[in-house]
């Protein structure tokens, strides 16, 4: 049977969903959702056992990094362009911010959980930067 050879996942829904898993790793698609607005980002994440990596397809994507000591460093934008592979290196605080019309490939070890990665809130410094920065990259044409 034909099928036997691939797969194919779709996903039309907002936020997060793993598609495919295989092994040691999976895919999973973020598209975007309101926790993602730059006034709803409180947090940044790290993952401690694998990189994370990010091909944005549709829309556009602003990641952010702090560092990876135990709270957040400097903050630092980054763009990321459609069709580019973006890698997140392990332990690295990040976030996103999303266009609306914004979908993401992720790709990252299956076993990615709360039980090996950390979240920490930021201090109102932090989140004034990327509330000023997201806001002006959104509304760029």
């Amino acid at each position: 049977m034909l099928t036997d050879y691939y797969e194919i996942q779709r996903y039309e829904g907002s936020g997060y969903k793993p598609l495919i898993s295989f092994g040691a790793w999976r895919v999973a698609v973020l598209r975007y959702l309101d926790e993602l607005k730059p006034e709803n980002i409180f947090s940044m994440e790290r993952h401690l056992c694998t990189d994370e990596v990010f091909i944005l397809i549709q829309g556009k994507a602003l990641l952010f990094v702090g560092g990876n000591n135990s709270k957040v460093d400097e903050i630092h934008p980054i763009e990321i362009l459609i069709g580019e592979v973006c890698n997140v290196k392990k332990a690295s605080w990040h976030t996103l911010v999303l266009s609306e019309d914004a979908q993401i490939i992720i790709v990252e070890n299956d076993d990615t959980n709360k039980e090996n990665s950390e979240t920490t809130r930021l201090d109102e410094k932090n989140r004034s930067i990327i509330c000023e920065i997201a806001k002006d990259f959104l509304n760029r044409k």
